[in-house]
């Protein structure tokens, strides 16, 4: 038997099992509620009953390579993820439930440090980790661990935000500098030293969502641009929509040392991913309560506009160089850094 290392025996159903789930996850993510039921009651305490039109349900899993990276870990990574995709709908997350794929011989101590990151994400989310499931594959059969999660989440009465319904005339705008959770990413698996070093921009947005909707409740569309960058979640979105986005180049924020480090790598930062950054499409008449809002938030400070929505060809995004040219700025073919969601 082994305390400090994952054994398939932890993964059996037996005391071992009962045994780590006590002292990993229970102790962790536990509500101090009796635990043992095959499922959870969703707690909407201090809320209303919440009409069914109104609740949201999202599902995502982890399965990034490295498991710890600068700014984060796919614990803190699998909360925001997935509150993210909540917030991007203008729900405020309710619950999520993390169901975890352990491989023999993780460290325990690295699985107590991702669930203690998970529980100190969930708290910054104001959200409960309700339910889960463990189990263990043999070595070499998972690269550590992977993390599934689920959420559920209630929208405010008036708001109604989706990918389908951004209109000509909208103005795009994007809460902070994109690529940085990418770079960090790839930096760490690569061995790669920057002259400054590349931080993943892993956080949970909700609450910034939320401010956002109070003051501009007339959003009209939301995406946080994870796997595939900002490119392809704009791409997305003009498909959904039916219509044309142009983007201004010199308008994306994007911090000198991604740059820096995309130029001598060969990649596009606009495909890179962020796990901490939201594309906010509203009327042009909102764009400056919209983004006055944003800056206001710790987690938007650096927001900027950068876009508008067109009537032109449906499902198209547009690029404007700095030169003043056009370009297709599409989905990207394969993905450019793997494993970094």
């Amino acid at each position: 038997m082994s305390d400090d290392r994952i054994l398939l025996s932890h993964g059996d159903g037996g005391q071992l099992t009962a045994d780590l789930v006590a002292r990993v996850f229970v102790s962790r993510l536990g509500t101090g509620e009796p635990a043992g039921d095959d499922s959870a009651r969703v707690s909407t305490t201090g809320w209303e009953p919440v009409p069914r039109d109104r609740l949201v349900f999202t599902t995502d899993a982890f399965v990034v390579d490295p498991i710890f990276f600068p700014g984060g870990d796919i614990g803190r990574l699998a909360v925001c993820g997935t509150v993210n995709d909540l917030a991007a709908a203008g729900a405020i997350p309710i619950s999520l439930s993390a169901s975890f794929i352990l491989e023999e011989g993780l460290p325990i101590s690295d699985l107590e440090r991702i669930v203690d990151s998970m529980a100190a994400a969930a708290q910054e989310a104001d959200v409960r980790v309700i339910c889960g499931d463990t189990k263990v594959v043999p070595r070499a059969k998972a690269d550590k661990l992977y993390i599934s999660t689920s959420g559920v989440g209630e929208v405010p009465a008036g708001i109604s935000v989706s990918g389908a319904n951004a209109q000509p005339g909208d103005a795009v705008i994007v809460s902070g500098p994109v690529g940085d959770h990418g770079l960090a990413v790839l930096s760490r698996r690569e061995g790669l030293e920057f002259e400054s070093e590349i931080v993943s921009d892993c956080a949970p947005l909700a609450d910034m969502v939320q401010h956002l909707l109070a003051a501009v409740p007339r959003v009209h569309a939301m995406r946080d641009p994870t796997r595939g960058g900002l490119a392809t979640a704009l791409n997305e979105i003009a498909r959904q929509s039916g219509v044309e986005i142009e983007v201004d180049e010199a308008a994306v924020p994007i911090r000198p040392a991604v740059l820096a480090a995309c130029d001598l790598l060969g990649l596009d930062p606009l495909y890179a991913a962020n796990e901490g950054k939201m594309i906010v499409i509203v009327p042009a008449d909102q764009a400056q309560p919209a983004l006055a809002v944003l800056r206001s938030h710790a987690l938007g400070k650096e927001a900027a506009l950068i876009g508008q929505v067109q009537a032109g060809k449906p499902g198209r995004v547009l690029l404007r160089t700095a030169l003043g040219s056009h370009r297709i700025l599409d989905r990207h073919v394969g993905e450019q850094m793997p494993r970094i969601c």
